[in-house]
């Protein structure tokens, strides 16, 4: 879509509203503003630039900060009147040094970060990490641990002891993401079968 094509790109201001929102875990980062002159670099650039109402120039995230924010996508709602700029941040959006603008939980979307964690070490496969040891193992191994986990999950469970039913399920929760990636699938595989099962 170009940026004629927005609805709001015709009113008397010319600008757009932009949700910017985490590609990994999916948190709503910040909201800024794009004109077409910061759309369109956006595009060409790869990196988020916005409109500062307040000095009335382009503004680039993390011009200053080193805290770019680098564009996967651009999408339109329904309306054609907002964007929603899907980004990998590179440090904290907010100025005051949080991850997000809007206060949510720092931990809010970390399994999904997790998972990009494991992604990247299979890629990279550094030395001494215990992610790499599990891919070195191949897949019976790490199957067989999310089994282990597994059981001293359910054992917990049924013990009553919550603390420890909590600390086995991340054991269980990090194994299976390992598992995933190593059959080639993601969280977002697991959320497709699960929503067709709920139609």
């Amino acid at each position: 879509m170009t940026f004629d094509e927005l609805n709001l790109a015709k009113n008397a201001d010319g600008l757009v509203p932009a949700i910017v929102q985490d590609e990994e875990t999916l948190q709503v980062l910040m909201l800024g503003y794009m004109n077409r002159e910061a759309y369109e670099r956006t595009l060409s650039e790869g990196r988020v630039t916005f409109w500062s109402r307040t000095r009335q120039t382009l503004w680039t995230k993390g011009e200053t900060s080193g805290n770019f924010l680098e564009l996967v996508s651009m999408s339109v709602d329904c309306d054609a009147d907002t964007l929603l700029v899907r980004v990998r941040p590179h440090g904290p959006t907010c100025h005051t040094g949080a991850r997000t603008c809007f206060g949510t939980s720092e931990t809010e979307g970390f399994v999904r970060y997790l998972s990009g964690v494991v992604a990247r070490r299979h890629a990279e496969m550094p030395e001494g990490s215990y992610t790499t040891k599990l891919f070195g193992k191949g897949v019976d191994k790490i199957a067989q641990k999310v089994g282990e986990e597994a059981v001293e999950t359910v054992i917990e469970a049924v013990a009553g002891r919550r603390d420890g039913f909590l600390y086995e399920a991340s054991d269980l929760v990090f194994h299976l993401l390992v598992l995933l990636e190593q059959m080639g699938c993601t969280l977002a595989d697991i959320e497709r079968e699960l929503a067709g099962r709920h139609k």
